[in-house]
């Protein structure tokens, strides 16, 4: 399929469908310049992720982890929205939008004033103690993390996703690991690690959403975590239309009515130049 012919099916999906249950993945933020996980094939670029077991279990594990947070963060925080995130909370404001779900834990949609936004994994801005339930601002962990690790404040290292950044060739036994003020117990960023179950609650929210929705449309995922995927499986089950927008290949490919493989920054253009959008500043504020 051309990128005209795509763009006018979507035209067509849009107007068909005005309460959109929509679904992001990474690839709506790699334009504000946070790394995405997988290739075009959805294999992973780099090591995978911390398991959530191993976070929890082995002091080794959270040094590492704090090591590359304490590194990446300054970088990672910093990130603005980029044209994506405003089109789809413009969207919102014109009514296309019933419900937004992200897989990304970077607050982008939010900041970009989206306000039907469900963070399926969390949000990275906050941390949260496992033993007491205490959230304290990720800024505040940083903050204690500076002045108990002097010697890694300066270390550069290449961005990964997640503000993690990449240390694996450094020796980080001597990190010191923040810990809740409140009772001294685990602190861990109040994201789903791999191997963690998202909260009953969340899941039911947006499930509940989806049914109200009609039709579901995917951009930037690879949906190769079933966390996302289960999301197409569901529609699919219930009768509801699928359309996705991403430039690689995804694990409900064969579920989708029709695929736009390209950068949604691109779709964005396509939609302004038949009228559907209104047209965009290229770095919004």
């Amino acid at each position: 399929m051309n990128l005209s012919s795509g763009i006018s099916l979507l035209a067509d999906f849009l107007h068909d469908h005005p309460r959109l249950f929509v679904l992001t993945g990474a690839g709506i933020s790699t334009a504000s310049g946070i790394p995405d996980y997988r290739d075009a094939d959805g294999a992973w670029k780099r090591p995978a992720p911390v398991q959530y077991r191993d976070f929890v279990t082995r002091h080794a594990v959270r040094q590492r982890y704090w090591a590359r947070s304490l590194v990446g963060w300054p970088w990672f925080q910093q990130a603005q929205p980029n044209r994506c995130h405003v089109a789809l909370a413009d969207w919102e404001r014109h009514g296309r939008i019933g419900q937004l779900v992200t897989q990304n834990v970077d607050r982008l949609h939010q900041r970009a004033g989206s306000q039907r936004v469900v963070d399926l994994h969390g949000r990275l801005d906050r941390v949260i103690c496992l033993d007491c339930g205490t959230a304290i601002t990720r800024q505040r962990v940083q903050d204690w993390l500076v002045a108990h690790n002097p010697a890694f404040v300066d270390r550069a290292a290449a961005i990964a996703p997640d503000g993690d950044a990449a240390l694996e060739d450094e020796d980080v036994g001597a990190l010191a690991v923040p810990s809740c003020r409140s009772c001294g117990g685990t602190l861990k960023p109040d994201v789903v690690f791999f191997g963690e179950a998202i909260p009953r609650r969340r899941v039911e929210q947006t499930l509940g959403t989806l049914r109200a929705a009609d039709a579901l449309l995917v951009i930037g995922s690879s949906l190769m975590v079933y966390s996302g995927f289960r999301y197409c499986r569901i529609a699919d089950e219930i009768g509801l239309p699928l359309v996705a927008i991403n430039p690689g290949r995804t694990r409900a490919d064969e579920l989708f009515r029709f695929k736009l493989s390209e950068r949604f920054e691109t779709v964005i253009d396509g939609l302004a130049e038949v009228g559907l959008n209104p047209p965009l500043p290229a770095d919004p504020a």
